[in-house]
């Protein structure tokens, strides 16, 4: 089996001993060890979790294939806090947000779909940017690495979950979505990457117009209301206005809030 061969569901369905076989060949490939692995049916979608560290640096194998990225707003229904916090926080602040919820989250959630993905390492932290954002891709290249594409930060995040959330599509009632603390948001996802756990911690990509995993502390500070304020940490969430301020001069001054997620190609 190729290293990039293993699809997702093909690796969920993977005995142990097969799986940590690809994992330890993943490694070898790229001058690595093979340093966390654990496989337990009981874990749930994604019974087998590898990271592998190279150079210091620790990277989770994300198996790819035809896999299922986004959010069907279609078949979700919002919790009575969540409508309640967006009625009577969000719109009564004034800041102009649709009437409608659905609207509203039309706008800042990718659709559900199906797409293509390769099997990757995907770095297990993201790294903070450089003084200038967009010497990122030539940065990393120049470590053998890249960004990740908006699809697969997505997928990396979410493994399989077709939730609003990598957890669920509830947040928390007593914790933040930033900062120290307790939390589902605070715990390594399936695929053992910390990630979608800080709002503060907006991650660029490969695509200049998309920014995940938080939205610079934009929500929170700006007093949207509990529901927007963990909103920025759901898989599927990206803010363009996000995104065009960190490219733009102005973000330039900003980049210490942001931070890439680098990527290591098996294939």
């Amino acid at each position: 089996m190729s290293l990039a061969a293993p699809t997702f569901d093909h690796w969920c369905a993977l005995d142990g001993a097969a799986a940590l076989r690809h994992a330890e060949e993943a490694a070898r490939h790229v001058g690595g060890t093979l340093t966390e692995w654990e496989s337990d049916p009981a874990r749930g979608r994604v019974p087998h979790r590898a990271v592998i560290e190279r150079d210091g640096q620790g990277f989770a194998l994300i198996p790819g294939g035809e896999v299922r990225v986004g959010f069907d707003l279609a078949a979700w229904s919002p919790s009575p806090g969540q409508l309640a916090s967006y009625r009577e926080e969000s719109l009564a602040g004034g800041f102009g947000f649709d009437a409608d919820l659905s609207t509203h989250l039309a706008g800042v959630l990718t659709p559900r779909r199906t797409v293509t993905l390769p099997t990757v390492l995907m770095a297990v932290e993201a790294e903070p940017l450089p003084d200038v954002p967009r010497e990122v891709p030539g940065l990393l290249a120049a470590r053998g690495l890249r960004p990740p594409t908006p699809d697969e930060w997505e997928h990396a995040c979410g493994a399989g979950a077709g939730t609003l959330f990598r957890w669920g599509d509830t947040y928390p009632a007593d914790c933040s979505p930033y900062g120290g603390g307790p939390g589902p948001h605070r715990l390594p996802n399936a695929f053992g990457l910390r990630i979608g756990h800080d709002v503060y911690e907006a991650e660029m990509t490969g695509d200049p117009a998309r920014v995940h995993g938080g939205d610079g502390g934009e929500a929170v500070c700006g007093g949207y209301g509990t529901f927007l304020g963990w909103l920025p940490l759901a898989t599927a969430h990206h803010n363009p206005g996000i995104a065009e301020f960190l490219h733009s001069p102005d973000g330039e001054d900003l980049y210490e809030d942001f931070s890439v997620r680098p990527v290591i190609e098996l294939g």
